[in-house]
């Protein structure tokens, strides 16, 4: 698949059957390229597989971004982070479960291996990736989920905060979200960002006219 967007890739190939999974892979500079969420167990193989596919080399990678610690996002994070040397970025509340220090018990699946973070975020964070992201501290879904905006483009990347189902967007998958009026908060707040693109994990992505389905669901009234 061509760029999605400028600068954006939607990765192809990193799932099983049954699965519907969108892994991101975004231009920094040339020579730099950051990933976004690590896809199931395996996914590590189809994510270089597609960036060698467009000339890129597996050192070129320099950050793996995970919005959250379940396992359809964390199984390939091992792996990915072995294989290209990386650094790996996520809000210091994932960093801890991502680490198994403590082991999550909540709904949803762990991490299936302890990876090390390098870079522990905060809400407001800015990161030098995909022509500048900040990252938003999105919590519901999981503690510490987050999510990554794009301001110059108007994208945002979601994680499981938000999904599409068919063409509807709707919250995040609600039976494996441990508090969902926060997750409603949380989707209330990045509702007041200027969006043109939701860039979902699960369904979708929409390229554009997309911020006022956000409103639409988020926004009281």
């Amino acid at each position: 698949m061509a760029e999605i967007l400028p600068g954006v890739f939607q990765v192809e190939g990193v799932d099983p059957p049954g699965w519907t999974t969108h892994v991101y892979l975004l231009r920094d500079a040339p020579k730099s390229y950051t990933v976004v969420d690590a896809g199931l167990e395996g996914a590590d193989d189809a994510i270089l597989r597609y960036a060698a596919g467009l000339g890129i080399a597996p050192k070129e990678i320099r950050r793996i971004l995970i919005t959250h610690l379940h396992g359809d996002h964390t199984g390939g994070l091992a792996r990915l982070r072995e294989k290209t040397g990386a650094r790996v970025y996520a809000h210091w509340a994932e960093a801890s479960f991502l680490e198994h220090d403590p082991v999550y018990d909540g709904p949803g699946s762990k991490p299936p291996t302890p990876v090390r973070v390098d870079e522990r975020l905060s809400d407001g964070d800015r990161i030098d990736a995909g022509g500048g992201l900040i990252a938003y501290h999105t919590p519901g879904h999981t503690p510490g989920h987050t999510v990554f905006y794009q301001p110059e483009r108007k994208y945002l990347i979601t994680g499981d905060l938000l999904a599409y189902h068919g063409e509807e967007l709707a919250l995040g998958p609600e039976p494996y979200s441990l508090h969902l009026p926060t997750m409603r908060l949380s989707a209330r707040r990045v509702a007041q960002l200027s969006i043109d693109a939701l860039l979902t994990y699960h369904g979708g992505p929409r390229l554009a006219n997309a911020g006022a389905a956000l409103r639409k669901l988020a926004l009281p009234g």
